[in-house]
């Protein structure tokens, strides 16, 4: 669901930094918020719905800027191109169905045994923000137990 304060957040965090919130870069981080883990393609879609001239070339630049300056996030969900979402909500977990797709997001702290196992032996800060974890979702795993004699 879209935050309808964020747009106002996004120009003073831009602005803060010396950056101005182009229409663009407006139209991209709506659509950020709007489709929730997007590919740009899929971004870049929904920013054509409102300016036809913007090219994946913007979209990509953009999405970049937003990154560093920590206001998108992206995480790989699968082998194609990595998926977008607003950085300031909830740090989460995604657990990827390999038979149907689905995303489902889960709170980091169900990783916190393997998140300070890996501090205390091997000296490892994780980066869970790009986090996906693969396997099969209960829907499907249900089914496959219905499919088999």
């Amino acid at each position: 669901m879209a935050n309808t304060e964020t747009p106002s957040d996004w120009k003073s965090d831009l602005r803060s930094r010396g950056y101005r919130l182009t229409p663009q870069r407006q139209l991209v981080l709506e659509a950020v918020d709007v489709l929730d883990h997007a590919t740009p393609d899929e971004i870049l879609g929904h920013v054509r719905k409102t300016a036809s001239g913007v090219n994946i070339s913007t979209v990509y630049r953009t999405l970049e800027l937003l990154e560093e300056l920590g206001l998108v996030s992206h995480a790989h969900l699968g082998h194609g191109a990595p998926t977008y979402h607003l950085a300031g909500r909830h740090t989460h977990l995604h657990l990827v169905c390999r038979d149907c797709d689905r995303v489902t997001e889960t709170d980091t702290a169900i990783a916190a045994p393997l998140i300070e196992s890996l501090r205390t032996e091997h000296g490892f800060d994780t980066d869970l923000k790009h986090f996906a974890i693969f396997g099969r979702c209960a829907d499907c795993t249900e089914k496959l137990r219905a499919a088999q004699p």
